[in-house]
């Protein structure tokens, strides 16, 4: 199978690109890390070409995402335009916040006052 005619782009350029990281330099940070995969095959530099079909595999806050590119895109553009790059293989699940507070604040209400941090101390003893 000859890849001569697909478009090729940098792998932290285009998670970039995709709107996955705000910045260029935190999408490098995570490929350099050695926590991106391509193809089920672990990369551990920013400047590994990926292109359409290729497969990531990468961790974005609490998620493993699977994701397989589907253009290279020419610029970072609104977020339609980014979600068209790819197709999401395995999307994130919805939190069950019954059992994961969103924020881990007293019972939504703001930060607990003193009086109420000696009373949630008492409970827990």
């Amino acid at each position: 199978m000859s890849d001569a005619g697909q478009p090729k782009i940098r792998l932290d350029k285009w998670l970039w690109h995709a709107r996955f990281f705000k910045t260029r330099s935190l999408a490098t940070k995570l490929v350099t890390g050695g926590h991106v995969r391509v193809n089920s095959q672990r990369v551990s530099k920013a400047s590994s070409s990926v292109r359409p079909g290729d497969v990531l595999t990468f961790p974005k806050e609490r998620d493993i995402r699977v994701i397989r590119i589907v253009a290279v895109g020419e610029r970072r553009g609104p977020a339609p335009e980014a979600q068209a790059l790819y197709d999401d293989l395995d999307p994130p699940k919805p939190r069950d916040h019954a059992t994961e507070p969103l924020n881990p604040r007293y019972e939504g209400k703001g930060r607990p006052t003193k009086k109420d941090r000696r009373k949630m101390d008492q409970e827990t003893r």
